[in-house]
């Protein structure tokens, strides 16, 4: 746990966190998915990754948190302006992603202490504060398997909202949500996203309406 603490204390010394791309490109087997992007994403910026369903953006947002190296061109990290290897990106992320899968056998509880063994939370918020944002005070000790799509949508962008990092990284934020659930996501972008480098990939304007910087995949083709 100490080695966390160190990382929450790192970057928010001076907080700038910037993904450079060059010429970066990726296929599968002969096609490319996308090639010849150039990009620099920058902390307290926040970013649309646009395109029609299979068209490369969850592709490209796994390159840009580290799970994914391209098939052509060069990303660089830097946290205040030193270099970051890639091994370390995931310390500074939150991800809330479909193929994100939970931990079917814990409980809610277990799934929150879980995850926050390797992020810290956010100033303010404590386990209670999480579960009161969920609207699931009753279910603490209940298993994930036995949550609705929604509510496990629900969990996935509030562990990412509420863990204190400098990235945050959703890909298609409110599948599966009502549109109740969209008016809560949006309440968690206005709470939990200021400060931070915050890229969405989505076709969906309501998921990115408030992002400043768009970048459509349909471009480099």
């Amino acid at each position: 746990m100490e080695q966390f603490t160190m990382v929450y204390r790192l970057w928010t010394m001076d907080n700038q966190l910037t993904i450079s791309l060059n010429q970066i490109g990726r296929r599968f087997n002969r096609d490319w998915i996308f090639k010849g992007i150039d990009y620099t994403f920058t902390t307290g910026e926040s970013y649309a990754v646009l395109g029609p369903n299979g068209s490369g953006k969850s592709t490209l947002l796994q390159i840009l948190n580290g799970s994914l190296g391209p098939s052509t061109g060069k990303i660089e990290f830097a946290l205040d302006g030193l270099a970051l290897e890639v091994e370390k990106v995931f310390n500074y992320l939150s991800l809330a992603a479909p193929y994100l899968e939970l931990i079917e056998e814990f409980s809610l509880e277990e799934m929150i202490d879980f995850h926050f063994k390797f992020k810290n939370y956010q100033a303010g918020i404590t386990k209670e504060n999480l579960i009161e944002l969920l609207s699931l005070p009753g279910s603490k000790a209940k298993l994930i398997k036995y949550f609705s799509s929604g509510m496990k949508q629900r969990l996935k962008l509030a562990l990412a909202f509420c863990s204190d990092t400098p990235m945050l990284m959703l890909d298609e934020p409110t599948s599966n949500l009502d549109n109740q659930g969209v008016d809560w996501y949006l309440n968690l972008v206005e709470r939990f996203s200021a400060g931070r480098l915050t890229i969405v990939c989505s076709n969906q304007e309501h998921e990115y309406s408030f992002c400043k910087h768009r970048l459509s995949i349909s471009d480099y083709k």
